[in-house]
């Protein structure tokens, strides 16, 4: 009832943050506290939800049950294919402030912003240059 009523009588002490079950607040606590009580049995990474490790485990299952409709792509990650889907869309939600250009990612927005602010974070370890990205793609 407390879903309907909207009524959330558990507090957080940390944060003042209030949930409608004592069992939400329990959960929300481990956000506070860092506790991560579930255990991948592969590689021994913990997780605060035992939801997060089921999502996990499908890095090591090779589990990718999220499927494009239009190519063979498909992702472990539900949000992954969500943004593949931009490619067939044309969408590009992202669009940078000072050009106006528009990108279909938010980290490929924030690459680009380097052009206008001049930062150049990486360093090739061959000639020294700085650069604005990790990666250098060749030509075609």
């Amino acid at each position: 009832m407390r879903i309907h009523t909207g009524e959330k009588p558990f507090k957080c002490d940390a944060c003042k943050r209030t949930f409608n079950h004592k069992s939400n607040l329990a959960i929300h606590m481990r956000t506070h506290t860092g506790e991560k009580p579930f255990k991948c049995d592969v590689c021994k990474r913990n997780y605060n939800l035992k939801s997060n490790l089921a999502i996990h485990m499908r890095i090591h299952t090779g589990e990718k049950p999220f499927k494009c409709d239009k190519c063979k792509y498909s992702s472990n990650w539900k949000n992954a294919l969500a943004i593949h889907m931009r490619t067939h869309t044309g969408e590009k939600p992202f669009k940078c402030d000072v050009c106006k250009r528009s990108f279909n990612h938010k980290s490929n927005l924030a690459i680009h912003m380097r052009t206008h602010t001049g930062e150049k974070p990486f360093k090739c370890d061959v000639c020294k240059r700085n650069l604005i990205t990790r990666v250098i793609l060749p030509y075609i």
